[in-house]
């Protein structure tokens, strides 16, 4: 029997967004690891799109998020600026696309007015509570971030932050080089 080819498989990034109110905000740490190592320890996966417009963060192969950032800015221009209907376009071209089809990364897209993510499947997600975390530490984040938010009247942009820190504490994959962006 032929010996099973095994890949590292690379594990990075927890990204987290809250709404609260007029304001949003969306955050990443830093690490990038392969298998049990970690590569890199500052890496930024928050992006601006649309002149400071759309904030958009992402979890999974960079090379694969930078080609589908491109995308929806694209879309994001096309539609003039309306989230909404650039997620569900991008998602349409994203799972019929034969090329696209392969890109695995997800993305959490925020505007003034909307949080989305956006994944591979179609999936175009709006959080009912405004919570959405993605990545190794995802869970973790969006779990301590609606603690957070229920508890305390903080500010979204710290209650990433501190709900990040959190991740970082538990995920062997995530880390405490925490972006922050709000708009």
């Amino acid at each position: 029997m032929p010996e099973k080819k095994q890949t590292q498989v690379i594990r990075s990034t927890t990204v987290l967004s809250v709404r609260r109110g007029d304001r949003v905000a969306i955050g990443g740490d830093g690490q990038v690891s392969l298998g049990d190592a970690t590569l890199k320890h500052d890496a930024r996966k928050i992006r601006s799109l649309v002149g400071g417009k759309v904030h958009c963060g992402f979890a999974g192969s960079a090379a694969d998020a930078f080609a589908l950032l491109e995308r929806f800015e694209a879309k994001l221009e096309k539609h003039e600026d309306n989230l909404r209907r650039a997620a569900i376009e991008l998602a349409k071209e994203w799972r019929t696309d034969r090329a696209l089809r392969r890109l695995e990364s997800l993305l959490i897209a925020v505007s003034k007015d909307t949080t989305l993510m956006i994944g591979g499947s179609g999936d175009v997600i709006e959080p009912s509570d405004g919570i959405i975390g993605i990545g190794s530490g995802g869970m973790y984040a969006t779990a301590a971030a609606r603690a957070l938010f229920a508890r305390t009247d903080l500010p979204p942009e710290t209650i990433v932050e501190e709900a990040l820190r959190i991740a970082g504490d538990i995920c062997v994959y995530s880390n405490q080089n925490i972006v922050v962006e709000t708009l």
